[in-house]
């Protein structure tokens, strides 16, 4: 069984998120999505609140499972004998740091190897902190984000 692990902030999850995810599974047959707890970083959801709504978005499907991790990733694979990351780019800017990542991972756990991704062109705009922002502003995100986060930030920000 080919399993991977997803990780990131997911501060909230938004649709390109579960783009990267649909896609992650048409390639291996489990995959776990791995909520950082990040303490040095100002977060809107905690990580329970994200863990939550992801779960509530992949509820029914068995080949994915949500849960928290903090310090090294490496080491969270390792724990979990996982040695497939997916990480997502939106554009090519993006692959100079997640490089510098793949390899110091790979220098702490050299059996792990990681699969980018390329986001499609319509969520390659789409960020968790623009969609923040824009949320926090009043305006409109739902076509950016699953529905349980949009109810989510609807109401965080006092809006029905």
């Amino acid at each position: 069984m080919k399993r991977a692990v997803y990780p990131g902030s997911f501060d909230p999850f938004t649709n390109g998120h579960l783009d990267i995810v649909r896609r992650a599974l048409q390639v291996v047959d489990h995959l776990t999505i791995a909520v950082l707890r990040n303490t040095s970083k100002k977060n809107l959801l905690s990580p329970d609140e994200r863990v939550e709504l992801i779960s509530e978005v992949y509820a029914g499907e068995p080949r994915v499972e949500v849960t928290t991790f903090q310090g090294l990733l490496a080491d969270f694979c390792r724990k979990r004998d996982t040695r497939i990351v997916i990480r997502g780019l939106r554009a090519v800017s993006d692959f100079d740091y997640e490089h510098a990542i793949f390899l110091m991972n790979n220098k702490l756990f050299h059996d792990l190897e990681t699969i980018f991704l390329m986001s499609n062109s319509e969520h390659s705009f789409i960020s968790s902190s623009i969609v923040k922002e824009v949320s926090s502003l009043g305006g409109n995100v739902d076509d950016q984000v699953p529905p349980a986060v949009a109810r989510k930030l609807k109401e965080i920000h006092g809006r029905s």
